[in-house]
């Protein structure tokens, strides 16, 4: 399965921070936005992933991550020229994606949760062994201001809308997406939206039609973040800083995870810890690589 980050937009919602940087380069307590959504697919396993942004961002981007090896995936890039809908990602992506399947995530969305990676690699073999596609739903007090999806009392989707003035669910459908082979053919079918975008609902809705639909809900315990207001980027921030403090665990470390996930191997750690000088990032690393962390129940 390859992965996609869509982290293109103007931020306007976050204007003045995002008028000379991307919303998804600014920090998220001890780290940049993007290492969130990174993390995500790195949980799910996978290692080959493409960085969508704007034409003026891209550059900061490759600056911050580089070719991914570090975090022992393989970065690749590309520019969406407008902001035209989150499902010409896939179009944009297509070469990228070629014959396997695809997952994307938005890159200012946080997740963190109790058996999350089992989730993930969940979603993943739905997507690769049973060609079905999966999105996760939430419960919000404002569905309004998202793409919502209506379950039945089995927990199968029956419906889905894109910001719905009078929602008749509550569960937002949030910014992460699997998608079995051959999304890119199906979003070039995506037809514009009456506010002149390539929906996403649009192409999950082509999903549902044909009962290949999965809906996981995240409950009660589990947090999602779309951290793409200035209160909502600072929620993102006290909520990563009081588990880190508390817990003594850190989220979204790239390396961290490329490490358990045997994608790095200690030597590699210790020396990318050192670039990080004595910050409490690099710091953290070197406790990884000293064995000095235990993962039981732990979210990454």
């Amino acid at each position: 399965m390859k992965g996609i980050v869509l982290a293109g937009g103007e931020g306007t919602r976050l204007y003045p921070l995002t008028t000379v940087t991307s919303k998804q380069l600014l920090p998220v307590y001890d780290k940049p936005m993007i290492y969130y959504p990174l993390s995500t697919l790195m949980l799910a396993g996978i290692k080959e992933i493409l960085i969508i942004s704007t034409p003026h961002d891209i550059d900061r981007f490759k600056s911050l991550l580089g070719d991914g090896s570090r975090f022992g995936i393989s970065l690749s890039y590309e520019i969406q020229k407008d902001p035209n809908g989150l499902a010409e990602a896939f179009i944009i992506g297509e070469k990228f994606i070629g014959d396997d399947s695809c997952a994307m995530i938005l890159g200012d969305n946080i997740f963190y949760g109790s058996g999350f990676r089992g989730i993930l690699k969940e979603a993943v073999r739905l997507a690769e062994e049973d060609k079905v596609a999966t999105i996760f739903g939430y419960y919000v007090q404002d569905p309004e201001r998202f793409g919502v999806v209506t379950i039945d009392e089995a927990g199968k989707p029956v419906r889905l809308v894109e910001k719905p003035t009078k929602p008749e669910s509550n569960y937002a459908v949030t910014g992460l997406y699997f998608f079995p082979s051959g999304v890119s053919d199906r979003a070039r079918k995506v037809e514009r939206s009456a506010r002149g975008e390539l929906e996403i609902t649009t192409l999950n809705q082509m999903y549902l039609d044909e009962e290949k639909l999965h809906v996981k809900i995240f409950g009660r315990g589990f947090a999602w973040i779309d951290a793409g207001t200035m209160d909502s980027l600072i929620d993102a921030a006290d909520f990563v800083r009081i588990i880190e403090n508390r817990q003594g665990i850190m989220i979204a470390s790239l390396e961290e995870i490329a490490y358990i996930n045997r994608w790095i191997d200690r030597e590699k750690l210790l020396e990318v810890s050192e670039k990080y000088g004595k910050s409490p990032y690099g710091e953290h690393l070197k406790t990884v690589a000293q064995g000095r962390i235990h993962y039981e129940g732990n979210q990454l």
